[in-house]
């Protein structure tokens, strides 16, 4: 989860990069299209038969298109926001993920898991600061796309149940790639040098091999044991929004990360502890 959430600050500095020179939904088609040809490439079903098959097409269908919504919403939101702000509003899905995971997964949401995840939440408030000096329209975007992202979360546990990380993965950048093909002729806009051209294959890689990483992360736990680990996030977009744009983090940004991040790590330690308790009680039996 780490590592995917790491891949994504990539994805979302790339595109805040070339949303200065080409309409998002383009961006987008190149995200979802790179990644398709890499997955042909690596996980083709001539090299791996049977790939195709899904026991939940509709389900497939229905959460590759809450990403491809949740991206093309946030792309267009980076476009006036900084990334830290953006970001910031996307933390809120944790919440959201352990609400319906307990309701639509039945997963065992403990006390632990819920007092690390309120702490995460306060620091998003510390963030944002609501009602104190507003944010930019664009902030509404980033709620819509959360709420998508929420949606596709719960989605991506109930179909590890079921189909494999190289099935989810091939659906996911596939139904993108048919969806946004025909859209982009009406909003092409040719990249202006080899270095634009090469930014928009990499939006590919780091879409495609973040929510492989992603995918493979809700195989080995539940959604909302993951769900925390997305505040690490902000390091990373933090460091390459300053890098990149140079856009200095508010003082309260920083204060929020601190809070976030230490939410998740606090969980990490009690899931370990938890682990090592089950581990010793299975040895005694």
């Amino acid at each position: 989860m780490c590592g995917a959430v790491a891949t994504f600050s990539c994805l979302d500095t790339t595109a805040k990069y070339l949303v200065q020179s080409m309409d998002p939904l383009q961006i987008t088609w190149a995200r979802y299209t790179g990644a398709f040809v890499l997955v042909l490439i690596f996980l083709n079903p001539f090299k791996r038969p049977g790939m195709m098959v899904t026991q939940r097409p509709l389900l497939q269908i229905g959460r590759s298109i809450l990403l491809l919504g949740s991206s093309a919403l946030n792309f267009f939101a980076v476009r006036y926001l900084q990334l830290d702000e953006a970001l910031a509003i996307l933390f809120a899905t944790p919440f959201l993920v352990a609400v319906l995971g307990s309701q639509v997964l039945g997963e065992r949401v403990g006390s632990h898991r819920w007092i690390a995840i309120g702490i995460g939440f306060v620091g998003v408030l510390i963030v944002t600061r609501p009602g104190i000096g507003g944010m930019h329209p664009a902030a509404l975007l980033s709620v819509a796309g959360a709420i998508c992202y929420t949606l596709y979360s719960v989605s991506t546990r109930l179909l590890a149940r079921t189909d494999s990380t190289e099935t989810t993965t091939f659906y996911t950048n596939m139904v993108g790639a048919v969806v946004l093909t025909p859209v982009v002729y009406f909003v092409w806009s040719t990249p202006q040098s080899i270095f634009l051209a090469f930014l928009m294959g990499m939006t590919g890689f780091f879409g495609g091999f973040g929510h492989y990483l992603l995918v493979r992360g809700h195989r080995l736990a539940p959604a909302s044991t993951l769900s925390p680990f997305i505040y690490t996030q902000m390091v990373w977009t933090s460091s390459l929004g300053f890098l990149v744009f140079g856009d200095v983090p508010h003082f309260w940004t920083i204060v929020g990360s601190v809070v976030v991040i230490g939410s998740g790590l606090y969980l990490l330690h009690y899931e370990r502890k938890v682990g090592k308790t089950m581990i010793q009680a299975e040895e005694n039996q």
